[in-house]
């Protein structure tokens, strides 16, 4: 499995993976209605494309299917970290998150922040961060918990 960066050509894959990770995967922890707000049917590629391109986009790639990707800001926030619903609990996520941190430590970063579900909170707490608050956000009509959470890079 090759850890690289986002390639134009990896949009519709994403978007996919997105779609079937939180509506099968996230379902453990959401209800119906709001994984259906999270990830809707009407999926714009071209949206994942842009908005990919604009961050440092991870994708783990084992020999053409994406395994999993995870989004890096200039500013330390991580955005969208998802693991495809058949690669759950096999390291994937430890090699995105390691290529992101090895990128924070290259542009300077010293704080990393991210907003992770219920689902996603265990993962982050095992990399290293720590839970600054729970939240409750809208999406589309439907209030969800998640976790503010953060962890410092010390210089290496």
């Amino acid at each position: 499995m090759e850890i690289r960066l986002f390639q134009q050509q990896d949009a519709e894959q994403i978007a996919q993976l997105f779609h079937e990770t939180v509506r099968e995967v996230n379902l453990g922890d959401y209800s119906e209605t709001q994984v259906k707000a999270w990830a809707p049917d009407n999926l714009n590629f071209r949206n994942w494309a842009i908005i990919c391109a604009a961050r440092f986009t991870y994708v783990a790639d084992d020999r053409g299917v994406i395994a999993g990707f995870g989004e890096l800001e200039t500013n330390g926030h991580i955005d969208c970290f998802y693991c495809h619903k058949n690669y759950q609990k096999m390291g994937v996520g430890s090699k995105i998150y390691a290529a992101i941190e090895d990128k924070a430590y290259e542009l300077g970063i010293n704080r990393l922040y991210v907003e992770a579900s219920i689902t996603a909170k265990p993962f982050f707490l095992r990399m290293g961060f720590s839970t600054i608050t729970e939240q409750q956000v809208e999406r589309r009509g439907e209030i969800f918990v998640n976790y503010a959470m953060e962890k410092f890079l010390i210089s290496r």
